[in-house]
């Protein structure tokens, strides 16, 4: 199946060993038939009422993470002491496709899976590997009370938790205990994550999502950091308990204000920035499209997931004024 979509095409004139990948994929077999009717997904309930949590992984199939984190978790046995729970195990087809040796070319097959779920989208004629995928999840989409999308970041940055633009979203985070940074966003102007379907972020809805950027791609202490924000997540809701857990961590929420996207095919960062950064002054010079200068547009403005060699039409960096503590 083809798209016709524009594809995120992987970072130009890459180094061989640049991204080093320091982890293994994990062996999902056991879980690929899933147990409840839909594919790579497991579903386990206790006899004790309580939400449904459903978490999900490989969104994208060279972010393999959370896949780790999951499938130890589904190995171990663990069931929820209250409600419904729900692992999945998204985009497999791409996940199959990872080489180590070019593991930035697996993030899909067609088009990026987060930037379909539009119901105008889902519910239309276009056709991809993607979006087949995405019909087959939409439906138990409303069966979902709170939803955490395990994701890993290519460019360096520090952990965050994405909030969406739903107030209630960023209550869910802020009872969250990590990562320290939560940024407070409407989305991609690309198409809607998961994260921003209608179910979890319409006026007057109860539903909750967010979306973990757990760190690097490929890193032991991402592994880490997804494994800890899902022990939380659980204990949260009730299913398991408490974990014994770091210290809570110094809190950040950021809010979103502008989103820097390449107009030529010659913009450049100004220094190596990572994701997290704050720049202290406004006005500050941080990049040039071509000749044009890019800057802070005030004080303390922090850079939100920096993508180095962003291709033009693509998000460079997403500039956050920080709120609150």
């Amino acid at each position: 199946m083809t798209s016709g979509a524009a594809t995120e095409p992987a970072p130009r004139n890459r180094v061989p060993g640049e991204f080093p990948v320091r982890i293994a994929p994990p062996d999902l077999s056991h879980w690929r038939a899933g147990n409840f009717g839909l594919p790579g997904f497991i579903q386990r309930k206790a006899s004790t009422p309580g939400p449904h949590l459903m978490i999900v992984s490989l969104m994208h199939g060279n972010e393999f993470s959370g896949a780790i984190v999951l499938d130890r978790l589904l190995r171990q046995g663990l069931t929820p002491q209250r409600g419904t729970l729900t692992l999945g195990f998204i985009n497999l087809a791409a996940f199959d496709r990872f080489d180590p040796t070019e593991p930035t070319a697996s993030r899909f097959i067609d088009e990026d899976l987060n930037r379909i779920w539009d119901e105008a989208l889902l519910r239309g004629g276009r056709d991809s590997h993607e979006l087949a995928r995405a019909r087959q999840i939409r439906p138990f989409l409303n069966t979902v009370d709170v939803l955490l999308d395990l994701h890993s970041m290519l460019w360096p940055s520090d952990p965050l938790l994405l909030a969406g633009s739903a107030s209630r979203g960023l209550e869910l985070a802020r009872r969250l205990p990590l990562p320290g940074l939560v940024v407070v966003d409407s989305g991609h102007a690309g198409g809607r994550r998961l994260i921003d379907h209608p179910h979890f972020v319409a006026p007057g809805g109860s539903a909750i999502a967010n979306l973990l950027e757990a760190g690097q791609h490929w890193q032991e202490e991402t592994v880490t950091m997804t494994e800890q924000t899902v022990l939380a997540m659980l204990a949260l809701h009730g299913m398991i308990d408490a974990p014994a857990a770091p210290a809570r961590a110094s809190r950040r929420i950021a809010m979103v204000t502008h989103t820097i996207s390449p107009t030529t095919g010659q913009f450049a960062f100004v220094a190596p920035y990572h994701g997290g950064q704050v720049i202290p002054s406004r006005n500050t010079l941080i990049a040039l499209d071509g000749t044009a200068e890019i800057r802070t547009p005030y004080d303390d403005c922090l850079l939100v997931m920096p993508s180095l060699r962003a291709s033009r039409g693509h998000t460079a960096v997403r500039l956050a004024r920080i709120e609150a503590g």
